[in-house]
Formats: C-alpha cells, sequence, structure tokens
C-alpha cells in the first residue's frame, strides 16, 4: 500500500501544486482535507472537486464555521487578544482547528504523514507543527514550499507542466489569508514599507473616508459570549458574519502595522477585521463595568500572554490550557449590553448596562444624592502616600 498523505488543502496555487508534486516525490496517496472557516471566496464544492482534479485520491471539505466562531473566536474576544496590542489573531487562530481536523482525516483514511503550504520564513509552519506535535506527534510532516525550496515562479511551471486545472498568472503579486475573523494582505508592493496600501487590496471593509450614514448596534454579552444583535438572538458566528458587514460597510477594522514574527524577523501585514474589532471594543468596555479592578489589571497581562502563546502556535500548551481556566473564571459576571455607533473607520461605544455593573450611580455623582464619604479620603491619601515620603526623606538625606 502506497504511503498516504494529509494534505491542509486551501485550493490555491501551492497546495494544487502540492498534490502532484507529493504524489510524484514520495510515491504516495494524497488525502486533501479544506476547512471552511466562513473565509467567503470560492465555493468549497469547487475547492474539492479541484484537489480531485490535481490527483488527490480523497478530498474532504469540512464545514468548521460554528465550531470556528464558539470554541476559537470567542475564546479570543474573550481574553481581547491583540498581538502587539493592535492585531486581532487571524491566521494563528484557525491553524489549531485545521490541524485538529487533519488528524481526524489522518485517522479516518489511514495517513501516516501530514503536510502543508507554510514556507521556511513564516509562522503558519511552527502553528501546524506544533499542533501536531500536541494532537498526534506518531504523524511525519513535510512541507513542499519549505522542504523542496519551491518558489512561486517554480510552483507556476509545474502547474502548467502538469496542466493542472488553476489559474498561475502572475497578476496578483499579494499574500492573502482570511477566515470569519478577519483578512490578512502581505508581499508584493506591500514588503517596502514606505509604500501606503491601496484601496483594490480591501475586501472585508469599505473606505472609512467615504460619506455615509453611521449605523448603532447593541449587542447582547453573556457571561463573555456574545449571543444578540440589536436584540436578535444570534449563534457567535451569525453575530461575527453580521457585525464583518455591517462594521465592514463603515471602514471598521483596517490594520497597517509591522509585526514581530515568531521566527525572529519583521514583517509588514495589512489587515482588516471589522467584526473582531468592533466585538472587542465592546467586550473591553463590558469588562470595565463588570470586572472588579485588581481581577482587571491582572487580566490584562494574562490576555497579552494569551495572545502571545496563540501566535506562537501554543494554543495546546499546558500555560495556554491554563491561562483559559483563568480567562473563563473571569467571565462569569461579564454579561449586559453595549451600544455602539459604527462610523468613519470607528466603533465607538455610547452605552452600556448591566445586571452585573459594579458601576454606582450614587457614588460616582457629584451632584445631589452623592453617598460617597469624602471626609475619608484626607486619611486615606496620607496613608497611601507615606511609603513614598519616607523613601524621599532618605533621598534627600544622601541628596
Amino acid at each position: 500500500m502506497s504511503e498516504r498523505v494529509v494534505l491542509a488543502f486551501s485550493g490555491g496555487l501551492d497546495t494544487s501544486v502540492a498534490i502532484p508534486f507529493l504524489a510524484e516525490q514520495m510515491d504516495a496517496e494524497v488525502i486533501a482535507v479544506a476547512v471552511d472557516l466562513g473565509q467567503g471566496g470560492e465555493d468549497m464544492d469547487v475547492i474539492r472537486k479541484r484537489a480531485i482534479d490535481c490527483g488527490a485520491v480523497e478530498s474532504v471539505v469540512v464545514d468548521a464555521k460554528e465550531e470556528f466562531a464558539a470554541d476559537f473566536c470567542v475564546p479570543a474576544l474573550q481574553a481581547n487578544a491583540l498581538y502587539m496590542d493592535r492585531y486581532p489573531l487571524l491566521s494563528s487562530l484557525s491553524r489549531p482547528l485545521i490541524v485538529k481536523h487533519l488528524v481526524a482525516a489522518a485517522k479516518q483514511f489511514g495517513g501516516t504523514t501530514v503536510s502543508h503550504g507554510c514556507t521556511g520564513k513564516g509562522n503558519d509552519q511552527v502553528r501546524f507543527e506544533a499542533g501536531l506535535a500536541a494532537l498526534a506527534p506518531e504523524l511525519k510532516v513535510v512541507a513542499p514550499a519549505r522542504d523542496y525550496a519551491w518558489t512561486r515562479d517554480k510552483a507556476i511551471a509545474f502547474a502548467e507542466d502538469k496542466g493542472l486545472p488553476i489559474e498561475t498568472t502572475k497578476k496578483n503579486p499579494y499574500s492573502i489569508d482570511q477566515n470569519l475573523w478577519g483578512r490578512a494582505i502581505e508581499t508584493g508592493f506591500l514588503e517596502d514599507i514606505w509604500n501606503g496600501p491601496t484601496e483594490d487590496i480591501f475586501a472585508y471593509t469599505s473606505d472609512p473616508a467615504q460619506p455615509r450614514e453611521a449605523d448603532e448596534v447593541v449587542i447582547t454579552f453573556k457571561e463573555g459570549v456574545p449571543v444578540a444583535l440589536d436584540g436578535r438572538a444570534l449563534t457567535p458566528f451569525q453575530i461575527i458574519d453580521e457585525l464583518n458587514r455591517r462594521a465592514g460597510a463603515q471602514g471598521v477594522g483596517r490594520i497597517d502595522m509591522v509585526e514581530d514574527r515568531l521566527v525572529g524577523i519583521k514583517s509588514r501585514e495589512v489587515y482588516e477585521a471589522p467584526g473582531a474589532i468592533a466585538l472587542i471594543t465592546a467586550h473591553m468596555e463590558l469588562e470595565n463595568v463588570t470586572v472588579e479592578r485588581d481581577l482587571a489589571r491582572f487580566k490584562r497581562g494574562v490576555d497579552q500572554r494569551w495572545s502571545e502563546l496563540v501566535y506562537d502556535g501554543l494554543w495546546f500548551s499546558p500555560l495556554k490550557d491554563a491561562l483559559d481556566t483563568f480567562i473563563a473564571d473571569a467571565q462569569k459576571y461579564v454579561s449586559g449590553d453595549i451600544r455602539m455607533t459604527l462610523h468613519g473607520g470607528r466603533a465607538v461605544v455610547t452605552g452600556r448596562r448591566s445586571e452585573e455593573s459594579l458601576y454606582d450611580f450614587s457614588l460616582a455623582t457629584y451632584d445631589t444624592g452623592d453617598t460617597f464619604d469624602q471626609s475619608l479620603a484626607k486619611g486615606f491619601v496620607q496613608l497611601w502616600s507615606l511609603p513614598s515620603k519616607i523613601a524621599a526623606a532618605r533621598d534627600a538625606r544622601h541628596g
């Protein structure tokens, strides 16, 4: 029996070329696995058929949209996950879910090797292989673009030589990865970090400078999970999908940044994540209302570390699991409504309400009805300042 290779299949040039290449190079049968993460674009049935036409012996398409939203996007939302304080994790959220389905396919079809289309310069090779090491360490890994030094030119020539049913032009210079949580664009003229992005590269967001009517939305959360929009009960997938459209129409969620890759280089990336940015903005504000001060301060550090772990491909690590437990516990009172205005490229909170609110109007007000005992403040300030006062006196002695 020939060796069986399970390939993470996107339907693009690199993974389409990988099917006949792996078959020849390894004398193997290739099982293509495509995972629908709400990325849109080509029909998944077309992608499934393309894998067969390129030589795969099996072609599996997994509808994982709801799973991705509930089990990956929602935890990222609860962690307010922003890598380098700006970027909602996109590719790094999807890779562990893809790995899970690659492992399932390997078990179903008797695969002994898993393959992906990542290069040796990117983060995704680490994310795929760290996930596989955690879930199925017995599986071997081969990455044609990395292990056999494939270039785009070589891939195009190979595809044309084999007559593969894919477009092999060089017209689109960008590398694009997208899913329900957002869209990442890199390479091409963007590699010159002085070049500004042109409007034609964007697909999830409209030009925020164009005049249009503002859109107001009310997002309802229950224990940190979005459960409704404007009073309509929806699944997390439906909420993210609708906010991608509504916030995207207002130009919300465009990010242009130079980031630190896991492999040690800096990379210029352009992102658009309208639904993610709107939801994270709303969730952070609801936490401001419902989470006690010291817990909130500590959680901000946890959120940052969680984001770094996921970005670095350690979704299945012991530390990530432990932080998940902490974050889940911190969400037990994060319930209520956030009203936002989506307009001009921004998602702005204009109202918040919660039965679990820690905001006490009678303590906060400066008007009649104030119940805050200001007479206690003088002694509090003196005691709070005492360590600094003593240290300053010592410094003065050593002047």
